[in-house]
């Protein structure tokens, strides 16, 4: 096993930190660290500052677990979208993904994850609770479950789907655009799009 030597434990520790970070290789780590020491001191400065300020001042929206500066995001804020429907989603990239598409105008609810045993998440690591709250405002007429077509994004699906199953909404789910398998943020905006536009009813899904 070869072990790397560096020629400053400064410039270590930064590769360490940046190694941290998904998908990023030590190699990949190092490129990083040397790109930004070839910066001038302020942008490095300013840099490190948006990172330190994220984390400290970030806030989740009290309504639907979005990502936001302020305790209600601008999504649930906005008079013009359509406080009746809501689309759940796994994660804050997925808000991000169908933002993109242009086809949805509803509000939305971020999960924090979709349950799976192998990973000790279970439903009451998910805002799955809160969801069930939401659906008992009179204004919410449909629910969008848009999780991803795996195993684990489906008994997620039928886990909201029992618990929501006494509750005045309909239920529904994306099309098939998206492939058996795939998580929302390797499919194409388009497929995504028609996906959302060509919903169908949660019960009807089922076992197809």
């Amino acid at each position: 096993m070869n072990i790397e030597k560096y020629p400053s434990k400064l410039l270590e520790n930064a590769v360490n930190e940046f190694s941290k970070l998904p998908g990023i290789g030590r190699k990949s780590a190092l490129r990083m660290v040397l790109h930004l020491l070839r910066q001038e001191k302020e942008g490095v400065t300013a840099f490190g500052q948006s990172l330190i300020q994220l984390r400290n001042e970030i806030k989740h929206c009290k309504i639907c677990h979005n990502i936001s500066d302020t305790e209600t995001c601008q999504i649930c804020s906005n008079p013009a979208r359509n406080n009746s429907v809501i689309c759940v989603v796994e994660n804050i990239r997925d808000v991000m993904l169908i933002e993109n598409t242009q086809q949805y105008n509803g509000l939305y609810h971020v999960l924090g994850g979709i349950i799976s045993p192998m990973d000790g998440i279970g439903p009451n690591e998910l805002e799955i609770n809160s969801l069930v709250e939401r659906a008992e405002n009179t204004e919410v007429v449909e629910i969008i479950l848009a999780l991803p077509t795996t195993m684990e994004g489906d008994t997620t699906n039928f886990y909201i789907f029992r618990k929501l199953k006494q509750k005045p909404v309909r239920v529904t789910t994306l099309a098939r655009g998206v492939a058996v398998g795939d998580e929302l943020e390797y499919t194409d905006e388009i497929t995504l799009g028609r996906s959302l536009l060509n919903r169908v009813l949660y019960e009807n899904s089922v076992g197809k």
